[in-house]
């Protein structure tokens, strides 16, 4: 089975680091993401991996050239101009010959066990939703209970991992967005199945918070033996 590695974005909300490096190149925990996503995909036995680059494509490449010690076969399928998510899967697809293919964000770190949606064909991993802020618990217009950071029961997020059948190919626009135009239709028709994750590690970098919060969180004792290097 491959995978494809979502790579492309331009990380305006990294700026200025992502003026000169890809949001892929951005290190966290001393490892730039691109290498964790491939790290990920290898614990789970994926070895061919397509990476789905546009922004500063080159400087990708040639970082993965010199880590011969990952020991995959990666190919390029480079945007020339912003494609979103169901045209880059689109544009890469001419590379997959198998049933089925796994995609993950390239802007994640997580322990989510990628085996558990394998077993069906477009299946998305949920996660259990995580809020960044206290909640409150109001009675009578007065604040009875504060609580930092927690698990919102029985609402999912979607955390981008997914295992795909090649027979998308033909619902994928050329340019647009698989969260917006693909995954609704297949859920009208009830062709989308979920595998839920509770109490996993699962960041999503999109600020310098972000990277913060996550390299911490890694070094955690509840956490780094998901990341030894």
């Amino acid at each position: 089975m491959k995978a494809l590695i979502l790579a492309g974005g331009r990380g305006k909300r990294l700026r200025p680091i992502t003026d000169s490096i890809p949001k892929p190149l951005i290190p966290i925990n001393n490892i730039p993401l691109i290498e964790w996503s491939i790290k990920y995909l290898k614990k789970f036995g994926i070895n061919e991996i397509i990476i789905c680059s546009g922004y500063r494509s080159k400087q990708i490449e040639k970082y993965l050239k010199e880590k011969k010690y990952l020991n995959c076969k990666i190919q390029f399928s480079v945007e020339r101009s912003p494609l979103g998510t169901a045209g880059s899967i689109k544009k890469a697809m001419k590379m997959i010959s198998d049933r089925s293919f796994v995609v993950i964000n390239g802007d994640i770190i997580t322990n989510i066990n990628l085996k558990k949606i394998l077993n069906k064909v477009n299946t998305i991993a949920a996660n259990e939703l995580r809020t960044k802020y206290g909640t409150m618990k109001i009675t009578n217009n007065k604040i009875v209970k504060f609580n930092e950071k927690q698990n919102v029961e029985n609402i999912w997020m979607n955390p981008g991992i997914y295992h795909l059948s090649t027979d998308i190919y033909k619902l994928l626009p050329v340019r647009g967005s698989l969260e917006g135009v693909v995954f609704p239709v297949l859920a009208k028709k009830k062709q989308l199945h979920t595998v839920k994750f509770k109490n996993v590690f699962w960041h999503s970098i999109d600020s310098h918070k972000d990277i913060e919060s996550c390299d911490n969180d890694m070094k955690s004792k509840k956490y780094s033996k998901y990341f030894r290097r």
